[in-house]
């Protein structure tokens, strides 16, 4: 089969290299999905999970991309749930290798069904920012009606999402970004917006959350809006200033097929819409990693034609 790979950790992204590779092995509790579209993350070829397993061994050639839409081929011993030619999107192990290829093997309880009405490069949009979004918003901040949230990135992959979600919780969303980002932000349900590049976020006052994604000096800065007893809560980095009465959350993705259904049903109904930006071939994949331009929205790899 074709697959993306990376071999050397010092190459970084002109490492990436279409490749033929065997098969992948069906283990116990697996599936092995035929990926019609898949999703990726920028920053993974720095991730240490991208390079050994989770002993530690080196794993290379590896495969990247995590996130994935497509048909149930093969079903290992053991596997419930799923059946052979069913539609299934899901959030790939971070130890194993993913997505950028014409098969892959996943955990069966990482994949939810997918319905007949939501097509591939939609689903394959949603794994990473859809589950973050949610354990960010309601799993750790705890989010509730009435509360104002302040999500950064609002116009990105997470950060659309997020917004969405808080809309519909019945929460006020203000939302950051740069200016080119505000006629996005808004449209998807921001009750307001900040340009990070012309206003000052202090400007803002106390939020009840936080939901960051970019990390450093913003992230930093953010802590002084937490209201007592609210919550800052990041992906971007492990959090090393805390708010004065307030908690401060780093925390990873994890796979959850229930809320992924849960999810798809948004999908279905319009009351979520992922902002997918390119949509690109297997064989532009490597050079997907380092956009030429600056594009709103998530980059889409479309593995299989309709």
């Amino acid at each position: 089969m074709h697959a993306i790979t990376v071999k050397d950790r010092d190459a970084g992204v002109s490492g990436l290299t279409l490749t033929e590779l065997p098969h992948p092995h069906v283990a116990e509790n697996d599936v092995i999905v035929e990926v019609h579209a898949a999703g990726f993350t920028p920053g993974e070829l720095d991730w240490p999970s991208t390079w050994t397993d989770r002993a530690g061994r080196d794993r290379t050639p590896s495969v990247p991309g995590h996130e994935l839409s497509g048909v149930v081929t093969e079903l290992g011993y053991g596997t419930t749930g799923l059946t052979i030619g069913q539609r299934v999107f899901g959030l790939t192990d971070w130890t194993r290798n993913g997505t950028l290829a014409q098969y892959t093997a996943v955990e069966a309880r990482n994949l939810a069904p997918l319905p007949a009405d939501v097509d591939h490069v939609t689903a394959a949009a949603l794994p990473i920012s859809g589950l973050t979004a949610w354990q960010a918003l309601f799993d750790h901040a705890q989010l509730t009606t009435g509360q104002n949230v302040l999500i950064h990135g609002a116009a990105g992959g997470v950060g659309s999402i997020a917004v969405q979600l808080a809309r519909e919780a019945g929460a006020r969303a203000i939302a950051t970004g740069r200016a080119a980002d505000r006629d996005t932000a808004l449209g998807l349900g921001a009750d307001t917006f900040v340009d990070l590049q012309a206003e000052k976020l202090e400007d803002i006052g106390e939020v009840d959350v936080v939901f960051d994604v970019i990390g450093g000096e913003i992230l930093e800065r953010s802590t002084a809006l937490v209201r007592p007893g609210g919550t800052l809560v990041t992906i971007a980095e492990p959090v090393t200033v805390h708010p004065h009465d307030g908690r401060a959350i780093f925390f990873v993705v994890e796979p959850d097929r229930v809320r992924l259904a849960d999810l798809a049903e948004r999908l279905r109904d319009g009351r979520l819409k992922p902002i997918i930006g390119a949509v690109r071939t297997l064989t532009e994949a490597a050079s997907a990693f380092t956009p030429d331009k600056r594009t709103s929205g998530k980059t889409i790899i479309r593995v299989k034609d309709a």
